[in-house]
Parts: C-alpha cells; sequence; structure tokens
C-alpha cells in the first residue's frame, strides 16, 4: 500500500489511474471525501464535527478535511449515510407516483433524432437543407416537433429511471453511497468505488455475434423471408428503423415461416447473451472500448444489462419494473459483497493508444414472459 499526499491522489483520479488510488492507505478515504465536497455539504459536515474552517477558502475544504487526522472514516461513512437517508426520505415517499407516471409512456422512440444529438440533427438535416420559409415552418410542426417530443420523452424516462435504480442499489445494507452527483462514482462496495451504468446489450455486438455463428445479417434474413412470405418492404426508413418493422410485422405474421424464423432469431440472440452471462469479461471490455469519446473514463463500473427475452425491443420497460428490480439487485448484492474476487478488468483505449487496468461487475437481468 502506498501514502500518497492529497495532490497525488487528485491527479490519479483526473488521469483514470483507480488502481492507484485503491492501493494507497488513504484512497477510498480521498474518494468518499470528494463525494462530499460541494460547499454547502462540507460546512455543514465541519460543523457537526466542531471543526472551525472560517479562516479556510472553500476551495481548499476537501483538501483540509482530508488531511484531519481528527476526522475519522467512520464518521465520513455516518455522514454520508445520514445525508442519503434524508435525500431518500423524499423520493421514497413520492416512488410510487413516479412509478405510475414512467409507466404511462407506451413508445420508446427518438423521433429520428438520433440520440442525444438532436441539435446537431436540427442544424444539418433542417437549418443548412431548406431554404423555403414555409416549408421549414412546416416540417417544426411535423416532423421536427415529432424529434422534439421523442427526444424530451425518453429524456426524461432515462432521468428518472436511473434515480429509480440507484436508488434500489444505495438502499442495500452492502452500499455506501455518494452524496448528490458525483463524476465517476456512485457508490461504494466494500469500499470498492463504482460508478453504475444501466444498459442493454450491445446491438452492435449482437450482430457480429449472430456473423459469427453463421446467421449473417438480421435486416437481411428479415427482406428475405418478407420476400418469400410476400411481407411488403417500405422504402423510406433507414436500416434501424427498418429492421424494427419487418421484425414486427413477420412476429405478428402466423404462417408457419414466419414463426419458425422469429423463433430461430430469438435462440440465436438468447444464446449469444446466455453465452455472455456465463463468460462476461468480453462484453465488460467491449463497453469499455466503445464507450463515447467525449465521456471516456476508466472509472470502476457496474453494468445492469435489461433484457427482454421475449423482444429485445421493449428491454426499456424493466427499468421502470421496481419490484422485479429490487429483487435481483438483492440478490447479486448479497452475494457479491462476500465475494469481490474476479472484479479486474482490463481494456485498451484507442484514443490514447492506452491500456487502462479497473473493477468491473455486471449483472444480467432477463425477464420473460
Amino acid at each position: 500500500m502506498t501514502n500518497l499526499n492529497f495532490a497525488e491522489l487528485d491527479n490519479c483520479f483526473r488521469n483514470n489511474d483507480f488502481p492507484s488510488i485503491e492501493n494507497d492507505n488513504r484512497g477510498i478515504r480521498f474518494l468518499k471525501l470528494r463525494s462530499m465536497s460541494r460547499k454547502a455539504t462540507m460546512e455543514e459536515f465541519f460543523e457537526l464535527q466542531g471543526i472551525n474552517y472560517e479562516e479556510v477558502n472553500s476551495r481548499q475544504y476537501f483538501q483540509k478535511a482530508f488531511n484531519l487526522n481528527i476526522i475519522t472514516d467512520a464518521q465520513i461513512n455516518d455522514f454520508i449515510n445520514s445525508k442519503y437517508l434524508e435525500e431518500r426520505q423524499g423520493r421514497a415517499d413520492n416512488q410510487d407516483y413516479l412509478v405510475d407516471q414512467l409507466s404511462r409512456l407506451q413508445y420508446f422512440d427518438w423521433g429520428g433524432s438520433f440520440g442525444n444529438s438532436l441539435e446537431k440533427n436540427i442544424v444539418n438535416n433542417y437549418v443548412k437543407k431548406i431554404q423555403s420559409y414555409n416549408q421549414i415552418n412546416e416540417e417544426i410542426e411535423g416532423s421536427l416537433l415529432t424529434s422534439l417530443r421523442g427526444y424530451t420523452l425518453n429524456s426524461w424516462y432515462n432521468h428518472w429511471t436511473s434515480i429509480l435504480i440507484e436508488d434500489l442499489f444505495k438502499d442495500h445494507d452492502a452500499i455506501l453511497p455518494t452524496v448528490g452527483l458525483v463524476k465517476k462514482i456512485d457508490f461504494f462496495i466494500n469500499d470498492v468505488p463504482f460508478d453504475l451504468k444501466v444498459t442493454y446489450f450491445p446491438e452492435q455486438l449482437l450482430a457480429d455475434k449472430l456473423r459469427e455463428v453463421g446467421y449473417g445479417n438480421e435486416l437481411t434474413n428479415l427482406k428475405r423471408i418478407c420476400r418469400t412470405l410476400e411481407i411488403h418492404i417500405p422504402n423510406d426508413l433507414k436500416d434501424k428503423a427498418l429492421r424494427l418493422h419487418l421484425y414486427n410485422k413477420v412476429s405478428e405474421d402466423q404462417r408457419e415461416e414466419a414463426r419458425h424464423f422469429i423463433s430461430t432469431l430469438k435462440t440465436h440472440k438468447r444464446n449469444i447473451i446466455q453465452e455472455a452471462e456465463a463468460d462476461p469479461a468480453e462484453l465488460k471490455k467491449w463497453f469499455y472500448e466503445n464507450q463515447g469519446e467525449a465521456r471516456f473514463d476508466a472509472s470502476n463500473r457496474f453494468f445492469l444489462v435489461l433484457t427482454d427475452e421475449s423482444d429485445l425491443s421493449n428491454s426499456w420497460k424493466l427499468k421502470r419494473n421496481i419490484h422485479f428490480l429490487r429483487e435481483n439487485i438483492n440478490a447479486h448484492l448479497d452475494y457479491i459483497y462476500d465475494n469481490m474476487d474476479g472484479l479486474e478488468t482490463e481494456f485498451y483505449w484507442h484514443g490514447d493508444q492506452q491500456t487502462y487496468r479497473c473493477k468491473s461487475d455486471i449483472l444480467f437481468l432477463k425477464y420473460t414472459e
């Protein structure tokens, strides 16, 4: 174990060197205090501990608390837990209402806004392409309004379901939460920091695995079965939307050929996901190596992978299934609390051409009707 000073630990944090922080005698202390380093929070903590901070610049609160030997780890843990309980009580009282509201969203559709790039979509496909004043007004009332509605509703849904799921983790006795929103850390398990990532099995990896097992391209095969069954194939949809559209049409077709096609495709996907669950190292590495470049970091991560095995396109609905989530999350945390081995992860980042080491855990939650 090392004995790094505050500046050295801060440098490790900024450079995604979590192994060095965790290997330091005061590294976890540094991370816990960092999670409560906002001015008002630190002042409340100092007052509770009877520490005079009037002559200290607020930017130095974090470092002062770190270096004060009279502040114990137990005091830090107790304060963090008490702050979380204060925040949690208000959300707990409102949880049933929030879940009811989230359950009213029937379609998870970005509306052609290409995920989180709504502004880019508006500029590239409307502002720079349309010269007619009347036409751009028509688009604003039509397709652009659809995009804005889809983007807003999906962002709203993701925001509030993420808070609900984080609370399910933080409610568990094995978890020490953070105070407020903190970059790179959502909670600690056995003094190991984790950033929670709620996600689904990656479409691109699923497509790659389908080719590896000899199935080929899903959209190509959907078009083929549609031609065989004389199901109309529209020409006004992009590939992703067309794949989902044709899949739904074939799924609803009750002819034997259609039912066999869907059954075979589901079996292939189910097997791929089961293989990843049995040996998740490849999927963990894939998540790290394919993260967005602008938000890259090498923090320890806890991946919660949600899968509706009856229809993968409905996996998003599991984010609001509180009872299903709580039961499975608690069971996993009960186990992992005493079984933290095997979490070491190594991955290569193409951006800076470096290899990073971290810890990661993954929980597959699969729902089948």
